[in-house]
């Protein structure tokens, strides 16, 4: 049979998956099971009395129902091959780099000198923000977070640490 060649390609593409999402749904349910197992370590609790590790467990079983959505829905959907694109390595590296120097220097710095910089670094991870810009950002959220965390919430984290000679 002759067969168009428009209509044969089209033919071809209808049994393609899509990598992508199958691949982050994957991915999203990995998470949520690692989560869950870790949460699962902890006093569970109910929904009246919650304990620690009820609020972990509840979120990594969102994580993994979003997960199985994405893969069905990659697995139903009919895609277009593609690629990878672009990597964005300064907004990778600056956004992971403010996560560990936050969680690094959190004790020994302190609260406002070790979420500033990461916000600074956060904020910088977008080509879109302005070294102005970043400052601004990242010395309206510290303020914010000090007067939520210390003042409204009490929780016993230092404002400077034992690193600085304040």
């Amino acid at each position: 049979m002759n067969v168009p060649r428009h209509r044969e390609r089209r033919l071809s593409m209808g049994n393609q998956k899509s990598f992508n999402d199958i691949a982050s749904g994957l991915i999203f349910i990995g998470i949520g099971i690692a989560f869950g197992y870790a949460a699962s370590g902890y006093q569970i609790g109910t929904a009246l009395r919650m304990g620690p590790g009820y609020f972990p467990l509840v979120l990594a079983g969102l994580m993994c129902i979003l997960g199985i959505a994405i893969v069905v829905k990659g697995m139903a959907r009919d895609a277009q091959p593609s690629e990878f694109g672009i990597v964005p390595w300064r907004g990778m590296v600056l956004l992971l780099g403010a996560i560990a120097f936050f969680g690094f220097t959190i004790r020994g710095l302190g609260l406002v000198p070790s979420l500033f910089v990461a916000l600074l670094m956060a904020s910088l991870a977008s080509r879109r923000n302005t070294l102005l810009s970043a400052l601004v950002l990242a010395t309206s959220i510290t303020a914010l977070c000090v007067v939520i965390f210390i003042y409204g919430l009490s929780v016993p984290i230092a404002l400077f640490g034992p690193w600085l000679p304040l």
